[in-house]
């Protein structure tokens, strides 16, 4: 790991002593003349609800020579990964100048040399919600800037619960006691997250660790912490749901979608998931409609810690005009284009203060619960090896889950698994 650091670092002195200055000490490509203006494209993974169109159009209008175009990639977040690093790594330049990436990304990119770090100074950092802009750091820089985040939330059958007289759960006690008596009274499985192996269950196992109070790695990934007692309870807390059957068998094929069905489907007392599957399952047509309510994720003694989700906004290192590339990424996280962000793509924004605007919170009324579990949220494990780490991770919380292993085996192999990633 301390290779890639001091590589990182090299790369670092080397564009800082190339670039140009463009507004106000932003780095500029070297390799472009001029004040770095220009025609950019934004690679994406592919817009779902056709929100990002219409807000590069408005930009495009108002800035004629700086035109954007867009370029989707696939939904699969595996896939599209795959292609910006392709992109990035390709002799040359590359086609992708501004790169819309996955939050656990940056530490790879940042380490990898593929985009340029950012001044602070450019962007109202101090007008985003606490904690989303470590996500768009590494080695103490700033390498993207937050554009939507997310937070998992607990949704909950709230017609079930009020006929019980049952609160919503605020510790694993409570929800497990409600799954495992209470569902099955009322036709329904307990808990459902998203437990197929991918990154949903690299999220889902995390915050089950953070919840417990534990960490994964630290030290932007140079130092393994996952061997404790917290991790130990959070692996146990999943793998004993699948055991009692109140995390039923079918969950262990669910991604984010399967899940949200089967809720919506009114087939679950409890789902893990992002808010997107409060909206689906409350909109006109869910069998579960004006039936459905969310609290922050539980934990142990109370309410426990989600893993931050969302993406930054970064600048490829080859990026042909990054003075343009700049001002397009402060106009899509300034607060009127964060509006729609959220409006037309159902996407959290990174802006506090829409958060608490009460014509918003009218039309989305999980915002309150959402800012809350977003300022309690965590990242996911800080590393430039993090494609690795997040396959161990999965690999090794299977197994406890379908009882190939025992929590506390399976928490010392993912201790060793990751020590061996770590040193690669």
């Amino acid at each position: 790991m301390r290779w890639i650091h001091a590589a990182g670092r090299g790369l670092l002195v080397l564009l800082l002593l190339l670039a140009v200055g463009t507004v106000s000490g932003a780095r500029a490509d070297h390799a472009v003349p001029g004040d770095g203006r220009g025609p950019l494209t934004l690679a994406t993974a592919g817009d779902l609800t056709g929100y990002l169109g219409p807000l590069l159009d408005g930009w495009n209008r108002a800035h004629p020579g700086e035109e954007v175009t867009l370029v989707e990639l696939p939904d699969s977040a595996d896939e599209t990964r795959a292609q910006m690093i392709t992109d990035l790594r390709g002799a040359g330049r590359g086609r992708f100048d501004v790169l819309n990436i996955d939050v656990s990304w940056t530490s790879e990119f940042a380490a990898g040399g593929w985009i340029r770090p950012l001044p602070r100074d450019r962007f109202p950092l101090d007008t985003f919600l606490p904690g989303v802009v470590d996500t768009a750091t590494y080695d103490g820089l700033l390498y993207a800037v937050p554009y939507v985040t997310n937070a998992g939330l607990l949704l909950y059958r709230a017609d079930v619960l009020e006929a019980e007289g049952v609160a919503p759960p605020r510790t694993w006690a409570d929800l497990e006691r409600a799954a495992r008596t209470l569902a099955p009274a009322h036709g329904l499985d307990g808990y459902a997250g998203q437990f197929l192996p991918y990154e949903g269950l690299t999220v889902n196992a995390a915050e089950a660790v953070y919840s417990a109070g534990g960490t994964i790695l630290g030290d932007e990934g140079e130092r393994v912490t996952v061997d404790s007692r917290a991790a130990r309870e959070g692996i146990g807390f999943l793998a004993r749901g699948v055991r009692e059957g109140w995390i039923p068998g079918e969950a262990l094929t669910y991604k984010e979608e399967e899940s949200k069905q089967a809720f919506q489907d009114g087939e679950l007392l409890f789902l893990r998931n992002w808010p997107y599957a409060y909206v689906a399952a409350s909109a006109e047509g869910s069998a579960v409609a004006g039936k459905v309510g969310a609290v922050p994720l539980p934990g142990p003694d109370g309410p426990g810690t989600s893993v931050l989700g969302g993406s930054n906004l970064a600048v490829a290192a080859h990026a042909r005009h990054p003075d343009s590339a700049a001002r397009l990424i402060a106009y899509l996280t300034s607060e009127p284009v964060q509006r729609q962000v959220l409006t037309r793509g159902a996407l959290p924004p990174v802006r506090a203060a829409l958060y608490d605007d009460p014509h918003l919170v009218r039309r989305f009324p999980y915002l309150p619960t959402l800012r809350e579990s977003v300022l309690a949220a965590a990242p996911r494990p800080k590393s430039p090896r993090y494609d690795q780490v997040s396959l161990v991770v999965q690999a090794v919380v299977r197994d406890a889950m379908t009882g190939r292993q025992t929590p506390e085996s399976a928490v010392r192999r993912l201790a060793r698994e990751l020590a061996a990633v770590s040193t690669r």
